[in-house]
């Protein structure tokens, strides 16, 4: 009977006939209970709505509101094949250098003067190329400055398809990171690449030779405006051409910028102003 009993309270807590009550509630106690939460969970929607819009009207869909000002911006090396940073070929094994010229090959083809000559336009050299707004009025889309390929002499593809692999004197290309409004350099001098080797292989790097001349950035390239504002915007590069490095051993080389208003790199990030690879040129 208890048992029963048990049941009988059960039956009558999930239903009541006698007081007309659902799981302890009349309907009207229901009622207001729903009405509560739907007027509390409209406010919260409202109030969720009201600052994303008060928040959405600070933000510019060109260039972003809040940026953490580079004091070293990263460098960007090509070609490389994985995450290892390391170029290792032999010459005589086409195979084994191909994939870098191809590579190479379609990386620069966005370089080509066909494509600069109808996307940029040719700026004046060794100077900001600055397009300032004019108070709330933006200067949109922004202009970009032509970078051919052509201006990397030996290391373009267009002599040699073959960027000096099959010679043994390969050619690696190097960017800068993309950083808004970076001015990387002043009184003039423009920034340029460094390429060295690590202590212990001083003596196997050999003769190094720079495209453009003495590895600089032009400063016309900058400052750089943001994706959507610059659409059209070609990184300047710098090819470094290796002419004599030591056959069959491992040569660990660092390439640096150089600027007068860049701090040097911390140690405790690699790729804060300079790129670290390892070359090694086998030779039957």
């Amino acid at each position: 009977m208890a048992k029963d009993g048990e049941k009988g309270d059960w039956k009558e807590f999930i239903w009541n006939p006698r007081t007309r009550e659902f799981l302890g509630r009349t309907a009207s106690s229901w009622g207001l209970i729903f009405v509560f939460y739907l007027v509390f969970y409209i406010f919260l929607a409202g109030l969720f709505a009201l600052t994303m819009y008060v928040m959405l009207q600070t933000l510019d869909d060109h260039k972003p509101t809040w940026q953490d000002r580079l004091s070293t911006p990263g460098m960007v090396m090509t070609p490389k094949t994985d995450e290892t940073f390391e170029i290792i070929y032999t010459v005589q094994d086409t195979e084994s250098w191909d994939i870098y010229t191809q590579t190479l090959e379609k990386f620069l083809s966005s370089y080509n003067e066909s494509v600069q000559v109808q996307k940029n336009e040719e700026c004046v050299p060794d100077q900001y190329f600055e397009q300032k707004d004019s108070g709330d009025v933006k200067n949109n889309p922004k202009r970009s400055c032509q970078f051919n390929r052509t201006m990397l002499g030996e290391c373009s593809g267009l002599h040699d398809r073959y960027y000096g692999y099959n010679l043994g004197k390969p050619c690696i290309i190097i960017k800068l990171n993309r950083v808004i409004g970076m001015l990387p350099g002043k009184d003039g001098q423009a920034p340029y690449i460094t390429c060295g080797a690590k202590r212990e292989d001083t003596n196997k790097i050999g003769e190094l030779e720079y495209f453009p001349p003495n590895g600089t950035f032009n400063l016309m390239y900058f400052p750089y405006y943001g994706k959507k504002a610059q659409v059209n915007y070609s990184q300047p590069l710098v090819a470094i051409k290796f002419l004599n490095v030591t056959a069959n051993q491992d040569v660990n080389i660092e390439c640096k910028i150089n600027a007068n208003n860049i701090p040097i790199g911390s140690e405790r990030d690699k790729f804060a102003g300079r790129v670290s690879f390892k070359l090694r040129i086998n030779s039957k």
